[in-house]
């Protein structure tokens, strides 16, 4: 989760911890070429998904989709200047029992970028993919599962349309929420992406926010590679693919729950935490409701899906059945 607008993000947090080399570059050492891969990583990716669009309020929204058409459905949604295909090496381990939709917020990896962004149009963003991609074909709403800012979108769905899912998974949700703007927004001091010059420029530019080194450097390439896209006006550039005016675009009303909200939430919620994570503070523990289940990994971070990704698939496996059950 990041609040800081720029592709190279500094903590926004407080820390007294000075960030690694490894941390702050993750991938400088493998200098743009591709770090090796385990077994596993490779037989996901080779579970390729169905890449397509799904129309809602005037924009396209990006889908990835595993799995047959009328399982149960799971919609997977990313954090903050991130995209779809964060998930594209989690979600295939679910292709078997479920239809699987991973999507890209609006303003976020493809999806169209819009003039306003607003937790209410997430909302009607995700009920429109998952109504295309066959989610609902199992017979009931889908499964919700969010990390970071895609919490904070899965838990405002939850309080407000709970009827469009049966359950939600929240991964390493904090609450911090963006700056509060003190003026309106100027449209004449927007910020145009940054570009590189050359791939592996960027790869060596990329980093977590908050910092952080990861057990599994083939994610992190992956998911770095596949957030790049030909910069606007040079195609032999490249830039981030996400609105890097994202945060002064949105609409704030709901980034940090209350009390009511909270209260709203009575379906089966789960927040899987990394024990070392920098996010999410015992002090916003009011944030979610009593009925939480809270599973903690051992050993991970904010980004659990680059250093603990298959104790993170585990967790979800074991809330999954037990919900079933």
């Amino acid at each position: 989760m990041a609040y800081d607008r720029r592709p190279v993000q500094k903590s926004a947090l407080a820390d007294t911890n000075q960030p690694s080399p490894e941390a702050l570059a993750p991938l400088a050492a493998f200098k743009g070429a591709e770090p090796p891969a385990p077994q596993w990583f490779k037989d996901a990716l080779a579970r390729e998904p169905e890449r397509g669009f799904v129309d809602s309020l005037g924009s396209k929204i990006e889908t990835l989709t595993w799995g047959e058409t009328g399982k149960p459905g799971l919609l997977f949604v990313h954090g903050n200047t991130a995209h779809a295909d964060w998930w594209s090496f989690i979600a295939p381990f679910f292709a078997d029992d479920y239809r699987v939709c991973a999507m890209s917020v609006a303003g976020m990896g493809g999806s169209d970028w819009r003039e306003r962004y607003a937790f209410a149009d997430f909302v009607q963003d995700a009920e429109a993919v998952a109504r295309a991609t066959g989610l609902y074909e199992g017979g009931k709403a889908p499964i919700y599962i969010g990390h970071s800012l895609g919490g904070m979108h899965v838990h405002y769905a939850a309080a407000r349309h709970p009827e469009h899912m049966q359950a939600a998974i929240l991964v390493d949700v904090g609450f911090g929420g963006p700056p509060a703007p003190t003026q309106p927004v100027n449209p004449a001091f927007f910020r145009p992406p940054i570009t590189y010059p050359a791939l592996d420029m960027a790869l060596v530019r990329f980093r977590f926010m908050p910092p952080q080194t990861a057990v599994f450097p083939c994610a992190v390439d992956l998911i770095a590679r596949r957030g790049l896209t030909p910069a606007p006006n040079d195609a032999e550039a490249f830039a981030w693919r996400f609105d890097p005016n994202w945060w002064d675009k949105l609409d704030r009303a709901g980034v940090i729950p209350d009390s009511d909200t909270v209260a709203a939430i009575s379906l089966p919620l789960a927040h899987i935490v990394g024990t070392e994570t920098r996010v999410v503070k015992p002090e916003q523990a009011d944030l979610f409701p009593p009925h939480t289940v809270r599973i903690e990994i051992p050993g991970a971070q904010h980004h659990i899906m680059v250093d603990q990704p298959l104790a993170l698939v585990s967790a979800i496996r074991a809330l999954l059945a037990g919900w079933e059950a």
